[in-house]
Formats: structure tokens, C-alpha cells, sequence
């Protein structure tokens, strides 16, 4: 038999050339939306103290600091996509990062915390139009059968980004005013726009066809009710109630109301049948999973680390790097598993390690080994690595390639739903759990003080401090409780990896036969087509 002859290269000369340049400068885009979110997590404790040292930001202002960034991401990310293939990648890119850093500048001089949230925000603009473009970029640079491993090096700047946030925002901290860890952004973004400038080329989708307004507004409108009412029901700590069952019933309508349009709109923003290919819509369902397990661990491990076993910012920050030194190694690698065993296999056992990575967390105590929490980590990283690289090729590659930002921004959204539903759900199992359990340890308190004391352990240990010597009786009972929160919320945790395990096994594509690898390749085009 034959080989068929290979297609011919898409991609102009002079832009193949310099693709792993262009690469270096995506991965440096997506740093700095990446770290803004690690380097906060390391700050709140900072910003929740007094002035001047912080801004006295209260529980729940912290969390809208973290909430506000999340639900106008994630709103928008689909749309940012989509503008980004009609008017071009590059240009939506340049626009994103100048947004953002103005944000982030903004954000450094906050006097308030009212003012952060607002500019924390407007950080969020910018970066929904950053986020997709990136990964549409690199699918319109690199031919096909380089892509995984583009997306692999791509997926491991992830990994990188979690790494420099914490320590970035722990040495910062250590010699700086809190909002250094905002206005360290400002000159990455310089750096950035000025070499997208000289390397990255424009893309746009050549046929986008007609504007469909009232899809895109469909689709805000409903991610940012959903979105808004997953936060809302993790503030409280009570998904029933009757506000937050209403905000996310209605953007569950909007968006059923956003399909059904799109299913009959002869212009639609997104084609609907797309999902119909049970291989592309299994690996959404892996990615919104993975990091709904993943955020909710991540958001409890710093209160673990710095709260209870009273490590520094700089300290926890360096504990988090074999999370993403795994990630650095094992992300650009993934594809060779992929190659070998195929994407059910190497997707299904990462999220079964991820599963027995959290489960892990349930057996930690005030005085477990740290390095048994670096090997935890690290075969956590390993884990992710091995389900973002495969499912994010399913994904890109399962769209054709003008629609790549579509693709991303698809990826991505499902990525940040699935993120905040994990700090949301998770946050609030983690909340309840604790209540529960330091309730009956509150009688040194004064009645006034109780309420805000049982809200979470930072304030506890900070009515404890009030206190004086008679607080110290507060801590230890303030770390039991804790660390029982945190073992109920990690077995959750566990539980949701392992239903993305099983649709892994279920729906992904196993390894083909050789004789059928090469029209296997072809097949998620064929079937998005």
C-alpha cells in the first residue's frame, strides 16, 4: 500500500521559522494571567491585615478580590474568543495585555478594599481577551503534527506560572508593600507587547460570517449568572438558598435559551454540533473536572501551610514548586504517552493519581512530614500534566483551524467554570465542615465575636490574638477543626477526579491500530466538520 502524500505546509515560511519564538512569547502572555491568580492566593493573609500593613480586607472581601477576577474571566472568555477570530488574534492580544496592565498598575495603589475588587475586575477584562488568543495563536503556527507538542511546552507554562506566582509573591512580600504583588505585572506586560509587536503575526477566521449579537449576549449574560450564583452559594455556605438556587437557575435558562438560538441562527456564535462528537465534549467534561478537584485543594493547601503548620508566604510559595515542576516536565512529554497508549489511558490513570493525590490530603496532620507534602504535590502535577496536554489537543484539534479561538475560549471556559464550582462547592464544604467544628469551642469568646469567629481558621487565630494569653487556648482546637474540614473537603475533591477518570475511560479514543493512526488523526476534524 501507499503512503499518501503529506498536505502541504500551511504556514507561510517566514512565520515557521520563528515558531518557537512566537511560542516564547504566547507563554510569557499567559505568565502573567496565570501568576496574578498564584501570587494573590499568597497575599491574601497580607491584605486582610490592618493598614498599613494591608487594607483590612474582611473574609468576604478577600473572597470577591479572588471572585470579582474569576466571574468576569470566565463571562467573557467566550466572547473574547470569538472577537478575537473576527477582528484578529494578535490585535485582541495587544488590547487584552494593555487592559490588564493598566489593571494591575490600578490594583497596586488600591485604598480600599472596594477599590481592589473594581480593579481586580478590570484585570479580568484584559485577561479574557489574552487567555484564548494565546492558544488560538499557536494552533494557526505550528502545523499539525507539531501542535501537541506545542500545546504540551504551552500547558507546562501553566506549570511554570504556578511556580514563580507564590515565590514571586513571597520574596515581594518579604521587602515590599502588599500591592508589589499587582504592580510586578506592569513590566512583564511592557516586555510582552513590545515582542508580540516585532514577532507574533496577525489570524483571523477568513469566513466568520455574519455577527450574531444576541448569541454573544446570550452567552455572557448566562456564564455570569451561573458563574455569579456558584460564588454566592459558596459565600454562604448554602447552595439552597433561595438568592443563589434563583441566580443559577437563571443562568441555566440563558444558557439553554444561548443553544437553542445558536441551534437555529443560520450565523450562530457557536455550532452546537460540535458537541454532538462524544470524544470533544468527553475531554471538556475531564478539564472542567480536574480543575474543580484541583482549585478547591490549591485554595485550602495555603491556609494548611502558612495557617497551621505556619510557614511564611516565600516559605509556602517554594512548597508549591513540585506541583509545577512536575507540570514543567511532564506537560510537554504528555503527547509521547498519548502516542503510545493512547488518550483513554494516559488520561484516565492522571486523574486517577490526582484522585490519590487528594485522597492523600486526608490523612495529613499538624505534624505530617513536609516532604511527604512535596511528594504529594509533585505526583499531583504529574497527574494534571497528564490530562491538560491530551484533553487540550482533543480539544483544538477537534475544530477547524480558523475556529481556533472559539476552541480556546470553549477550553478555557469550561476550564474557569469548572474552577470556581471547585472553590465554591469545595470552599464551602471546607466552611461548613469548620463551623461545625470549632462551634463548640467558642465559650472564651464574647458572644458579639463568635459569629465572625467561627468563620473560617484565619478568623479565629485573629479573635484568638485579640484575646491576648487567654486566646491561646483557641489555636489548637482552631487547627483540629481545620484539619477535619480540610480531610472532608479533600475526599470531595477526590470524588469529583475520580467521575472525570471515569468519563476518561469511558469516551476518550483508545490507541488505534498503526494502520489506522494516520486517518485517527484526521477523525475530530472530520467529525466536527
Amino acid at each position: 500500500m501507499t503512503t499518501p502524500p503529506l498536505s502541504a505546509p500551511r504556514i507561510p515560511e517566514a512565520v515557521h521559522r520563528r515558531r518557537w519564538a512566537i511560542l516564547g512569547v504566547l507563554m510569557l502572555s499567559l505568565l502573567i494571567v496565570v501568576l496574578d491568580n498564584s501570587i494573590l492566593n499568597v497575599a491574601i493573609k497580607t491584605i486582610s491585615t490592618p493598614a498599613p500593613t494591608g487594607l483590612g480586607a474582611t473574609q468576604s472581601e478577600l473572597e470577591w478580590a479572588i471572585n470579582a477576577y474569576t466571574l468576569v474571566f470566565a463571562g467573557l472568555l467566550f466572547s473574547a474568543g470569538l472577537i478575537g477570530d473576527r477582528v484578529g488574534r494578535k490585535k485582541v492580544l495587544l488590547g487584552g495585555l494593555v487592559v490588564f496592565g493598566i489593571g494591575s498598575a490600578l490594583a497596586a495603589e488600591s485604598g480600599s478594599p472596594g477599590q481592589l475588587i473594581a480593579f481586580r475586575a478590570l484585570m479580568a477584562l484584559g485577561a479574557a481577551f489574552v487567555m484564548p488568543a494565546t492558544l488560538a495563536v499557536l494552533m494557526n503556527v505550528f502545523e499539525r503534527e507539531e501542535q501537541p507538542k506545542a500545546i504540551g511546552i504551552w500547558a507546562g507554562g501553566v506549570g511554570l506560572a504556578i511556580a514563580i506566582g507564590p515565590i514571586t509573591g513571597g520574596v515581594l512580600l518579604d521587602h515590599f508593600w502588599w500591592g508589589s504583588v499587582f504592580l510586578i505585572n506592569v513590566p512583564i506586560v511592557l516586555i510582552a507587547l513590545a515582542l508580540m509587536v516585532w514577532l507574533v503575526p496577525d489570524s483571523r477566521d477568513p469566513k466568520p460570517g455574519r455577527v450574531d449579537p444576541i448569541g454573544v449576549v446570550l452567552s455572557v449574560v448566562g456564564l455570569v449568572l451561573l458563574v455569579y450564583g456558584i460564588i454566592k452559594g459558596g459565600e454562604l455556605a448554602d447552595f439552597t438558598d433561595v438568592q443563589v438556587l434563583a441566580t443559577i437557575g437563571a443562568g441555566v435558562a440563558v444558557l439553554a435559551a444561548f443553544i437553542v438560538f445558536e441551534k437555529r441562527s443560520d450565523h450562530p456564535s457557536l455550532d452546537v454540533t460540535y458537541f454532538k462528537n462524544k470524544v470533544f465534549s468527553a475531554a471538556m467534561a475531564a478539564i472542567a473536572l480536574v480543575f474543580f478537584a484541583l482549585m478547591g485543594v490549591t485554595f485550602f493547601s495555603v491556609f494548611y501551610t502558612q495557617s497551621v503548620r505556619g510557614y511564611s508566604p516565600l516559605q509556602s510559595g517554594l512548597l508549591m514548586l513540585p506541583l509545577a515542576a512536575a507540570q514543567m516536565i511532564f506537560a510537554p512529554r504528555a503527547r509521547l504517552l498519548v502516542d503510545r497508549f493512547g488518550n483513554k489511558a494516559t488520561t484516565g490513570v492522571g486523574l486517577v493519581l490526582l484522585a490519590g493525590m487528594l485522597a492523600a490530603f486526608a490523612g495529613f496532620e499538624a505534624d505530617t512530614p513536609i516532604w511527604v507534602l512535596e511528594v504529594v504535590f509533585f505526583l499531583m502535577g504529574a497527574g494534571m500534566a497528564h490530562v491538560m496536554t491530551p484533553t487540550s489537543v482533543v480539544i483544538m484539534q477537534a475544530l477547524p483551524r480558523e475556529k481556533a479561538g472559539s476552541a480556546s475560549a470553549l477550553s478555557n471556559t469550561f476550564r474557569q467554570v469548572g474552577g470556581a464550582l471547585g472553590i465554591a462547592v469545595l470552599g464551602s464544604v471546607l466552611s461548613t465542615a469548620y463551623r461545625n467544628g470549632i462551634d463548640g469551642k467558642l465559650g472564651l469568646v464574647p458572644t458579639a465575636l463568635r459569629d465572625t469567629a467561627g468563620e473560617s481558621i484565619e478568623a479565629t487565630l485573629g479573635v484568638a490574638a485579640k484575646l491576648g494569653p487567654q486566646g491561646k487556648a483557641l489555636v489548637a482546637p482552631a487547627n483540629d477543626a481545620f484539619l477535619h474540614a480540610m480531610h472532608v473537603t479533600a475526599l470531595c475533591g477526590t470524588g469529583v477526579a475520580l467521575i472525570g477518570a471515569v468519563v476518561a475511560f469511558l469516551f476518550l479514543p483508545g490507541k488505534p491500530p498503526a494502520s489506522q493512526q494516520g486517518e485517527e488523526r484526521q477523525e475530530l476534524v472530520v467529525a466536527a466538520e
